[in-house]
C-alpha cells in the first residue's frame, strides 16, 4: 500500500494532497458497520443484498455488524464467500463503562433501565478473535441480570481483544459520546483504556450524516493523532437506497411503539443508507485516510464463519487417547446394548409372521455396520440413553416418529417401539449410506413431563452444553400492513379491512405484492384513498424483515464442549436455558446436532387412562395390546373416533366408515392417505378392499409390493422397494431416486430415468413400460408417505381407539382432563358419553377434583374446568374437603381460606350454581304468643 499522506489535514493540503484527490479515481472503500434484519426492527437490508451490493460496486469485502448479536454470522459469511466476497465478521456491541452514569439515560431515542451503554464494533480478524467475539456476545446475554438489556462491561474488553479490531463507534460510541457532553477528559481515558485493551487494532471511527457534529469529529481526530490512532470512515448502513428512508423510519417506529409523526424518538437520516464507494471516497475526500483505513481493515480481517462435521460428546470412551479410539469405544458399546436389546424383545415378543430369529439378526448387524461406519454410534446411544431414562422414569415416550421407526437398532435399544421388520420399514429411509448426512430422532414425550427429560440431559452433560435453538418471526403481509397502517395512524377499521384482502394460509404464506396484483379491490382502495397506496408501499418493503427472536418449540443441541465456544449464544426471556444466536437451519452447519424433545398431548391422555384404569385393578401395557382387537375395529367402522388420536375429524371419520378397518396396516394407509392429493386414493382403496373393484396389476414382479394397499402406491418406502425389484437398485441409490423425484429436478429426473430403465430393461420389462412405471412413481413419489412416521403414529391412534372401546370412562375422562379449558372439545366429550350411557356428574364444591374423576359408569366433572376457579382454589377446597365433608353453605364459608377461594372464585361458583348442593341450616322455628 502506498505511503500514507500526513493525517493533518492542514499540513496535507500544504503538500497538495488535496488537490490531487479532486482529480484522482474514487479510492476502494469497504463498509464495515451494516445492520441486516437480525438487528431486529433496526436493520432493513437483507443479507442478499449488502452481498449484491458489494458485488456490483465491485466492492472486495463488506461486514455486517448486527446490533448486540451474531445472529446472520454464519449465514452471511457462508453466502457471501459463495459470491466472491470477502465477509467480515462484526457486531455493534453496547458496552458499559464504570465511569458512567445510569440516570436518565436513553438509548436509541428511549429511555432504558440498567447501566449507561454505547456502541463499539468489534470485528473478527482472525479465528481467535472470532471465538472471543463469541464469547462477548453470549456473555452480554447470559452474564447480564435478568431483566437488563444485552451489553457487556468495558471491563470484560481487555481479556477477550485479542484478535478483534475495534472502532470506536463514531459520536454515539463511548469516546464520542463522551466528546458531545463536553468531558473530553473523560473521553481520553476511555479512549486511552480501549488502546490498551486492543493495541494497534484500535480505529477512531468517523461519519458523516446530514447534521453532524464537526465539533466533536475535529476533537476525536484531534485525540487520534495525539495518540497515534488511525482515523477509519464508516457508513452505518439500515436500509438500501435514500429512498428507503421513510419506510425504514415506520420500522423504528413499529419498534418503539410510536407513531411516524411523534418528533421525541429515534430518527435516522436519508444519509444511513448502503452507500457506493464513489459516495464515500467524495465524502471523505479531506481525510483519504479514513477511506484507506477500510481496505486495510478488510486486508487484517482473514477469517470468516466456519462450517463444522458434526460434533457430539462422548457418549463412552471419553478417556480414549485418540478420536478413532473413542469411536471405537462407542460402536462396541452401541453394538453391545444394540443385541442384548434384540435379545429381549425376541424374549419378550418373538419375530414376526414370516421372519425368523436369525433374519432380525442379519438386519441387526446390516444397521450396526452402517452406523459404525458412519460413525454414528454415539449419536445413537445419547437418544437411547435419555429416552431409557424417561422410561425408567414412568415418563411415557411415543412409539416412534418419522423414518427413524425404520431402525431395528432403534427398537432393539428402545429409542422406537415399532418392529420395522413386521411393518416392512426400511432403515435406508432413515439412514441412507450412500448419502452422508445425521440421523435425525424426532420424540415424542408426555407433554406434562416432557421438561424433565430435558433436565436430566442438562444434569448429564452440563447445562452449559445443553441450550434451545433460536428462530425468528417475521413480517408477513397482514401483520405488516397492520403494523404499517398503525403507525401512520390509518382508522383500524380501514386497515383491518384491508388486512382481510390478504389471503390467511400460515402453511404457505402469500407476498403481500401478489396479493395485491391478485385483488382488484386494492387498486379501489387507493382510488379513493391515496394514503392507501403509501401504506401498500412501505408494508411491501418491510415485509418479510424480523420482527422478534423466539426459541424453537421442540430443537435442543448438545454439545461436546461448553456452547459458547462453538456459537454465540442468547437468552430468551421465558426460559432458563441458554439459547443458540444460529437458528435451525444454520446451528447444523456450525456442527451442532439437533435433538427433538416434542410434547405429545395424546401420550399424556393415555398415560391418565391407564392410571385410572389401574384402579379398578386392571394393570394395561399398551405395547403389548393386541392388534387384531375386534371390538376397537367395530368402533373405528361406526366412525365413533371422538378422542381418537389423528382420526377425529369429519373426513377422516368418513374415510373410515367407508373403508371398515380390520387390520393395523388399514389404520396405518389411512394416516397415509389423508392429506392433499392422495385422499383421492381413498375410495379406490375402500373400493378394493370391499371387492367392489378389481386390483389393477402394475406389473407383476412388484405386485406383492402394493398388495398391502390394494394396489395403491401410498408410502415412499414402495417408491424405493420397486426401484430394488424392478431395476436393481440398492435401497440406498433407491432414496437418493425418491429424493431426486420428490424435488424434481429435471437434470437428475433424466439421469435417473436412464438408470431406471436400462436396469428394468435388462430384467425383461418392456422399454415403454418401464418409462410409464417411472412417470407412475414419479407421481406417487411426489406426495408419498413416509411409512415408518404412519406406523408409529396409526400405533398411537390404535392405542387411544383400544382405551375408547373397553374403558370408554376412564378414556373421555383423561381426554377432559386435557382438554380442560377447551369448552368447544369438553361439550364434545360430553355428548359423546351421554351417547355412550355414562353419566357426567355436574361439577360440586362436594364431589369434584381438579381433574375429571371416575366413578360407576360415571364422569365427575372437574371444578377446574369452570372459568375463573383457578387450580390453587380447587386444590385448596379438595384438601378442606378431605378433613370433612362440608355440610353447609355456612360451613364451607367458614373453612375456606378467602386469600385463596377469593370473591371472583365464589362468584364464579355461584354463577354456574356449583354451591347448589349447600343448603344453609334451617332456622329454628319461633312460637308466636
Amino acid at each position: 500500500m502506498a505511503e500514507r499522506p500526513s493525517r493533518d489535514p492542514i499540513l496535507r493540503e500544504a503538500q497538495g494532497v488535496a488537490g490531487a484527490v479532486a482529480t484522482q479515481t474514487a479510492r476502494p472503500f469497504v463498509h464495515l458497520r451494516v445492520h441486516s434484519p437480525y438487528s431486529l426492527l433496526e436493520g432493513a437490508l437483507p443479507l442478499g443484498k449488502i452481498i449484491g451490493h458489494a458485488v456490483k460496486d465491485r466492492a472486495p469485502a463488506i461486514a455486517v455488524t448486527d446490533t448486540n448479536n451474531l445472529f446472520g454470522a454464519l449465514e452471511f459469511a457462508q453466502k457471501a464467500v459463495k459470491d466472491g466476497v470477502q465477509p467480515i465478521i462484526g457486531c455493534q456491541l453496547d458496552v458499559a463503562f464504570a465511569d458512567a452514569s445510569s440516570e436518565g439515560q436513553r438509548h436509541n431515542g428511549h429511555r432504558r433501565q440498567g447501566p449507561a451503554v454505547e456502541p463499539l464494533v468489534l470485528l473478527a480478524a482472525t479465528e481467535a478473535g472470532y471465538a472471543n467475539l463469541v464469547r462477548l456476545v453470549s456473555r452480554a446475554y447470559l452474564d447480564v441480570p435478568a431483566g437488563l438489556p444485552p451489553h457487556v462491561d468495558a471491563d470484560w474488553l481487555p481479556a477477550l481483544a485479542d484478535g478483534i479490531i475495534c472502532l470506536t463507534g463514531a459520536a454515539r460510541g463511548p469516546v464520542g459520546a463522551m466528546l458531545k457532553a463536553d468531558s473530553r477528559a473523560q473521553a481520553e481515558a476511555r479512549l486511552l483504556f480501549l488502546k490498551n485493551a486492543f493495541g494497534d487494532r484500535l480505529y477512531v471511527e468517523l461519519q458523516r450524516y446530514r447534521g453532524y457534529d464537526k465539533a466533536v469529529e475535529a476533537t476525536s481526530i484531534d485525540l487520534a493523532y495525539a495518540h497515534d490512532l488511525p482515523l477509519v470512515a464508516t457508513n452505518e448502513a439500515f436500509f438500501p437506497a435514500a429512498d428507503d428512508y421513510e419506510a425504514h423510519d415506520a420500522l423504528l417506529a413499529i419498534a418503539e411503539g410510536s407513531v411516524v409523526a411523534v418528533d421525541d424518538r429515534r430518527r435516522l437520516t436519508p444519509d444511513h443508507h448502503l452507500k457506493s464507494q464513489a459516495e464515500m471516497t467524495a465524502l471523505f475526500a479531506d481525510l483519504p485516510e479514513a477511506i484507506e483505513s477500510t481496505v486495510e481493515i478488510a486486508m487484517r480481517c482473514s477469517y470468516y464463519t466456519q462450517t463444522r462435521k458434526p460434533i457430539l460428546p462422548r457418549f463412552t470412551g471419553a478417556d480414549a487417547a485418540d478420536a478413532e479410539a473413542a469411536i471405537e469405544a462407542e460402536a462396541e458399546e452401541l453394538a453391545r446394548q444394540a443385541r442384548e436389546g434384540l435379545d429381549k424383545r425376541l424374549a419378550a415378543h418373538g419375530p414376526t409372521e414370516g421372519y425368523t430369529e436369525a433374519d432380525y439378526r442379519e438386519r441387526l448387524e446390516f444397521e450396526i455396520g452402517i452406523i459404525t461406519r458412519m460413525k454414528f454410534p454415539g449419536y445413537f446411544l445419547i437418544v437411547a440413553d435419555f429416552i431409557q431414562w424417561a422410561k425408567a422414569h414412568e415418563i411415557p415416550v411415543g412409539p416412534g416418529r418419522g423414518s427413524g421407526a425404520g431402525s431395528l437398532v432403534a427398537y432393539a435399544l428402545t429409542i422406537t417401539d415399532v418392529d420395522p421388520l413386521r411393518f416392512s420399514l426400511l432403515f435406508e429411509r432413515f439412514l441412507n449410506p450412500d448419502r452422508v448426512s445425521m440421523p435425525d430422532f424426532d420424540i415424542d414425550f408426555c407433554q406434562d413431563r416432557r421438561e424433565e427429560v430435558i433436565r436430566y440431559v442438562q444434569e448429564k452433560y452440563g447445562r452449559d452444553q445443553v441450550g434451545q435453538i433460536i428462530t425468528f418471526g417475521t413480517l408477513q403481509a397482514r401483520a405488516v400492513l397492520r403494523d404499517v397502517g398503525r403507525v401512520l395512524q390509518m382508522p383500524y377499521g380501514q386497515v383491518d379491512r384491508l388486512c382481510k384482502m390478504v389471503p390467511a394460509n400460515p402453511a404457505n404464506p402469500v407476498k403481500l405484492k401478489d396479493a395485491v396484483e391478485a385483488e382488484p379491490r386494492f387498486a379501489e382502495e387507493v382510488e379513493k384513498e391515496p394514503v392507501v397506496q403509501n401504506l401498500l408501499d412501505t408494508a411491501m418493503k418491510l415485509e418479510g424483515l424480523y420482527r422478534h427472536a423466539s426459541t424453537h418449540a421442540a430443537g435442543i443441541v448438545i454439545g461436546d464442549r461448553p456452547l459458547s465456544e462453538l456459537v454465540p449464544m442468547y437468552r430468551d426471556p421465558r426460559s432458563d436455558m441458554p439459547v443458540t444466536q444460529f437458528n435451525m437451519k444454520w446451528v447444523e452447519q456450525a456442527g451442532l446436532v439437533k435433538f427433538d424433545f416434542l410434547g405429545l398431548k395424546t401420550l399424556t391422555v393415555l398415560e391418565t387412562a391407564v392410571k385410572l384404569i389401574r384402579r379398578r385393578g386392571v394393570d394395561i401395557d399398551l405395547s403389548s395390546i393386541p392388534y387384531d382387537d375386534p371390538d376397537t375395529y367395530a368402533m373405528l367402522s361406526r366412525g365413533e373416533v371422538v378422542g381418537v388420536f389423528q382420526v377425529e375429524s369429519a373426513g377422516m371419520r368418513k374415510a373410515l366408515i367407508g373403508m371398515k378397518p380390520d387390520r393395523i396396516e388399514d389404520i396405518i394407509a389411512l394416516v397415509a392417505l389423508y392429506r392433499p392429493g392422495p385422499m383421492e386414493n381413498i375410495p379406490t382403496y375402500n373400493a378394493r378392499k370391499h371387492g367392489e373393484e378389481e386390483i389393477a396389476s402394475i406389473h407383476p414382479k412388484i405386485d406383492h409390493l402394493v398388495k398391502e394397499t390394494q394396489g395403491v402406491i401410498v408410502y415412499q418406502e414402495q417408491v424405493m422397494q420397486i426401484a430394488q425389484e424392478l431395476a436393481g437398485y440398492t435401497l440406498g441409490q433407491a432414496d437418493l431416486l425418491r429424493r431426486a423425484m420428490g424435488k424434481k429436478i429435471r437434470a437428475e429426473m433424466e439421469k435417473q430415468r436412464g438408470i431406471f430403465v436400462e436396469g428394468a430393461t435388462s430384467r425383461g420389462v418392456a422399454k415403454p413400460q418401464a418409462n410409464f412405471i417411472f412417470d407412475l412413481l414419479a407421481k406417487f413419489a411426489d406426495y408419498g408417505f413416509n411409512k415408518s412416521h404412519a406406523a408409529a403414529y396409526a400405533i398411537v391412534s390404535y392405542q387411544t381407539a383400544y382405551l375408547k372401546a373397553h374403558y370408554p370412562v376412564e378414556f373421555l375422562a383423561a381426554s377432559m382432563t386435557l382438554d380442560m379449558n377447551n369448552t368447544d372439545k369438553l361439550a364434545d366429550f360430553r355428548a359423546d358419553a351421554m351417547r355412550l350411557g355414562i353419566e357426567v356428574v355436574p361439577p360440586s364444591v362436594r364431589t369434584s377434583h381438579r381433574p375429571f374423576e371416575v366413578g360407576e359408569n360415571r364422569i365427575y366433572y372437574a371444578l377446574a374446568a369452570i372459568k375463573g376457579v383457578g387450580e390453587a382454589a380447587v386444590d385448596h377446597i379438595v384438601e378442606k374437603r378431605k378433613e370433612k365433608q362440608f355440610e353447609s353453605l355456612e360451613d364451607f364459608c367458614s373453612r375456606i381460606d378467602p386469600r385463596i377461594v377469593g370473591k371472583r372464585v365464589f362468584e364464579s361458583l355461584i354463577r354456574r350454581r356449583r354451591l347448589r348442593l349447600l343448603r344453609p341450616r334451617p332456622r329454628l322455628a319461633v312460637r308466636r304468643a
